[in-house]
């Protein structure tokens, strides 16, 4: 499946992820202003692979703007675990419908996979975004030691059906 919004400026663009983004999504993660300060521990070393990417349903925002393309924002769908393991938005396109499109294009990659709910564990700065998006708060989650020093939100997103 292929989504798109008109942001303010260019377009946005949904897609699958290829081994060649890995580096991109890496760096989107490790530069997340959301993981600044006390969170920084976490993502500090956090690599997002090849393999990785190549054995989970990985999809991409993509911009067009002024003849260039560059990827956003990411999200990483674990049918398996019914869970959104991994959503980010570039700090730089925070704000344009970046994160909400992600969601709703994983929610139809969840439907198409024939999921009826999809698990969030957010980080706990997210919250308010994936309560806004719709999803569902279900309880927290424990600290984590070392790698999670801090309890978070989980949530669940409803799929119904088609």
């Amino acid at each position: 499946m292929k989504s798109s919004i008109t942001p303010r400026r260019g377009s946005i663009t949904v897609r699958r992820a290829v081994a060649r983004d890995a580096k991109r999504l890496t760096r989107l993660v490790r530069g997340s202003r959301a993981y600044e300060g006390q969170y920084a521990g976490m993502v500090a070393g956090y690599r997002v692979g090849p393999d990785y990417i190549e054995a989970h349903r990985v999809f991409v925002a993509v911009t067009d703007e002024e003849g260039e393309s560059r990827v956003i924002g990411f999200y990483s769908l674990l049918l398996a675990s019914r869970e959104l393991d991994l959503l980010f938005v570039a700090d730089e396109a925070q704000g344009r419908g970046v994160g909400r499109l992600l969601v709703a294009h994983m929610q139809s990659e969840a439907r198409a996979a024939g999921l009826d709910r999809v698990r969030v564990v957010s980080h706990p700065p997210a919250e308010g975004f994936y309560r806004g998006v719709g999803a569902v708060r279900t309880g927290t989650a424990p600290a984590a030691p070392p790698a999670v020093g801090w309890a978070r939100p989980e949530f669940e997103f409803l799929i119904p059906p088609a």
